[in-house]
């Protein structure tokens, strides 16, 4: 997986991303024509991108087929994608080594005995929808599609480490530790070797394991204690350097100190009460799609930063790992969720085991690559789906149930567009609302009321106790729309709602957090939708240049004194 950092010193990995052949496949025949084994016509794009942004693809839909040629040392070869959208196949010199279904976390195959030389991987990618889509097709962004983050081949050699968890328990300055770790053995033979583990340089960790030949074996560590921990927090964000190695193997990681739970009707950070002043991110552009470069993250967290923000929302599927390390190093908080969005999924769909299935499978994914970074404070199961019925009720209810059993100590959250009849918050340790009044009905003074409201309804509920988070609202505005009258649509009206609500939930409802919806204008796929002028949702704070609106300062003026 490509990070911030070096992941390896010792392991050879080959990044593919580059030039790769492509080509689109409208009428879904190149597996029947078997074009991973016969190759096809196409044309160059450059890897990682999105489709989408290619002449005359703006609104494709369905096949596409990707192919390049790469050097292999010979021996066991694990080829890992950072994202593919939606679904993948994926074919080495035309033999069929698996798939992976979701669009927003890594996967890899590992394929043995490959011949030193080159060699051709293909991969067949699909971003159509249907009845068990994760999204939906009704989705309020655009639906790209392409091998969106890098590509590496990789040489796996003797007993590699595949994944690390970090696990610990802190006791005022003392932390007990261990690790989880997932080891294969890359031979023929079983392997009896050393593990060691360093935090900062220092050994922590000197551990015999016995794996058998070509076995993923799951191993604890034996537990170790750190003094004088250096807590991770947004003011502070502490890190320490991990490195895992083998007789012919290694692994680097970063991971962090810290606590988060719920008392007294409050979020605490560190045993110290914490609101979150945030923002809702879509990773995407105009120009990049949801293939979003570095380099622009790093501005993103510059502007939201300099908002007086202290946290993010991953709307609303994982980010980019670089985007998180960024997030780790320099003090922001970030809530991960997965892209079970809303209003397209009826009922019906919400009940359907597939459909259940994958979203279970998208959460264990999230959680495995995702464990380890301190500024994650928060899980999301999902957003505004029908909490109100049973099929919402029993699909919440797995999902929590099964965050829960990975006990690493985060919040476990959904946004809620229905929260006064929203029967679900059985699940959920903070209860989190989508809502746009003052936008979409009624006026921006009605928020007085459902704050009321809310508090009646949960003391009714017996939820009382639970911290509340604003996790949408907001406006649409055009950007350079101004006029002396308080309308809809202009810069004015826009930063006069957000610095109303956000004075109201912090300050006067005492609320443990607010997300503004949202950062930057994103491209949404809505052609019937009059709501979304220029093809676009308005509701950024700066649009989707990044050039501010008046609401970008409006709401770094609401935030500064909750800082």
């Amino acid at each position: 997986m490509i990070r911030k950092f070096d992941n390896h010193e010792i392991r050879t990995v080959n990044v593919l991303d580059g030039f790769w052949l492509f080509a689109t496949d409208e009428n879904n025949v190149g597996e029947n024509e078997k074009w991973q084994e016969k190759g096809f016509k196409g044309k160059s794009t450059f890897v990682p991108s999105c489709w989408n942004t290619d002449l005359g693809l703006l609104n494709y839909e369905g096949v596409c087929w990707y192919e390049k040629e790469f050097l292999f040392d010979g021996g066991t070869l694990k080829l890992e994608f950072g994202a593919v959208m939606t679904s993948a196949r994926v074919y080495l010199d035309g033999e069929y080594l698996g798939e992976h279904y979701g669009g927003f976390t890594a996967f890899s195959f590992i394929k043995e005995d490959v011949s030193k030389g080159y060699h051709k991987v293909t991969v067949r990618v699909d971003n159509s929808f249907d009845s068990t889509s994760i999204p939906q097709s009704k989705v309020d962004w655009f639906h790209y599609g392409g091998i969106t983050r890098s590509v590496t081949a990789e040489k796996l050699s003797g007993l590699t480490i595949m994944h690390n968890r970090f696990n610990y328990t802190l006791c005022g300055d003392t932390a007990k530790c261990d690790f989880d770790l997932e080891l294969y053995n890359a031979t023929n033979e079983t392997i009896e070797d050393e593990v060691k583990i360093y935090l900062e340089g220092n050994e922590v960790i000197s551990q015999m394991v016995k794996v058998g030949a070509r076995t993923i074996a799951f191993i604890k560590t034996d537990c170790f204690t750190i003094k004088n921990v250096r807590l991770w927090s947004p003011k502070t964000p502490n890190l320490y350097f991990v490195k895992i190695v083998s007789s012919s193997d290694d692994l680097f990681d970063r991971v962090g100190f810290r606590t988060v739970e719920v008392k007294n009707k409050n979020i605490y950070l560190n045993g110290d009460e914490f609101v979150f002043t945030g923002v809702n991110r879509h990773e995407e552009n105009t120009e990049n799609g949801m293939a979003f470069p570095p380099s622009l993250m790093q501005r993103d967290i510059d502007i939201i930063k300099q908002m007086n923000c202290n946290s993010i929302r991953g709307s609303h599927y994982p980010n980019n790992p670089i985007f998180v390390d960024m997030l780790d190093e320099q003090g922001l908080a970030f809530w991960s969720e997965i892209p079970i969005w809303g209003c397209g999924f009826s009922a019906e769909t919400l009940a359907n085991p597939i459909v259940i299935e994958r979203g279970l499978v998208m959460h264990k994914e999230m959680v495995k690559q995702y464990c380890n970074h301190p500024s994650i404070l928060m899980w999301g199961m999902h957003n505004e789906i029908l909490t109100d019925c049973n099929e919402g009720y029993e699909i919440s209810k797995i999902y929590y149930e099964y965050l829960k059993s990975v006990n690493d100590g985060r919040l476990i959250v959904y946004a809620s567009m229905r929260p006064l009849t929203d029967i679900c918050y059985d699940f959920c340790d903070v209860v989190c609302f989508n809502l746009y009044n003052g936008w979409y009905y009624s006026e921006i003074e009605s928020w007085d009321k459902f704050v009321t409201d809310l508090h009646e309804y949960l003391e009714k509920l017996g939820k009382s106790d639970k911290p509340i988070i604003a996790s949408e609202f907001g406006a649409a505005s055009i950007y350079g729309y101004h006029t002396f009258d308080d309308i809809r649509w202009t810069e004015e009206y826009q930063s006069r709602l957000l610095s109303y609500t956000i004075d109201l939930f912090l300050d006067k409802s005492s609320y443990s957090g607010t997300f503004v919806w949202q950062f930057a204008n994103i491209r949404t796929y809505q052609p019937l939708n009059l709501n979304r002028v220029r093809g676009y949702n308005n509701k950024g704070v700066v649009d989707e240049y990044r050039r501010p609106k008046s609401a970008y300062f409006a709401v770094k003026d609401a935030y500064k004194k909750f800082n």
